[in-house]
């Protein structure tokens, strides 16, 4: 499977997450509580630094 591929199924669950009603609430909540919401920015920024690892990996080994 291409990487392209990969990344437009990982989008297309993000999106489709984002829309369920039970994610919205704890969104809503976590916004609400500060302690919340600074786990919840620390949480994606760690998932973002971990997926651009990962596309740096599989890059180098498509070019290689």
């Amino acid at each position: 499977m291409s990487a392209v591929r990969i990344a437009v199924s990982a989008l297309s669950l993000a999106i489709a997450a984002s829309r369920h009603p039970v994610v919205r609430a704890g969104m809503r909540a976590a916004v609400n509580n500060p302690q919340a919401r600074a786990m919840a920015v620390k949480t994606v920024k760690a998932a973002a630094y971990n997926a651009g690892v990962v596309a740096r990996h599989v890059m180098r080994r498509k070019i290689t």
